[in-house]
């Protein structure tokens, strides 16, 4: 009878040095992914206090599904199911959504927007 390995300790230094180096990889991309975000919501937190001060809608519904539909089509070229990637936008732009609404709410009553809110901005934006 043979038992699996369940530890990574285990396994054949050859196998916990490539999974080492693949793990650091995935480190690297998941704190590229997480500077991108900040740089996004910098950028819609923009876009939120622009559309707050010419009493604009938070949300932008055709922008969503142009950025949506955009984003399938990058995902599918880039091998990525695109059915994740219109569920992560999604998830992002309910985000922003709600960051603008949060800023168009401070803007009428004259309270200006702080660092917390400070995360998201509109969908496509």
């Amino acid at each position: 009878m043979t038992t699996s390995n369940t530890t990574t300790g285990d396994a054949d230094p050859a196998v916990r040095e490539e999974l080492a180096r693949l793990r650091d990889s995935i480190d690297n991309i998941d704190a590229a992914v997480v500077h991108m975000l900040a740089e996004r919501f910098k950028a819609t937190q923009q876009v939120g206090r622009l559309k707050a001060a010419h009493q604009l809608p938070p949300a932008d519904p055709g922008r969503e599904a142009r950025q949506i539909a955009r984003l399938r089509a990058l995902a599918e070229n880039a091998k990525l199911d695109p059915a994740f990637a219109e569920k992560f936008l999604n998830f992002i732009i309910a985000e922003v959504i709600r960051h603008h609404e949060r800023i168009a709410e401070d803007a009428l009553n004259g309270a200006t927007p702080s660092a917390n809110h400070a995360t998201a901005s509109s969908p496509g934006e």
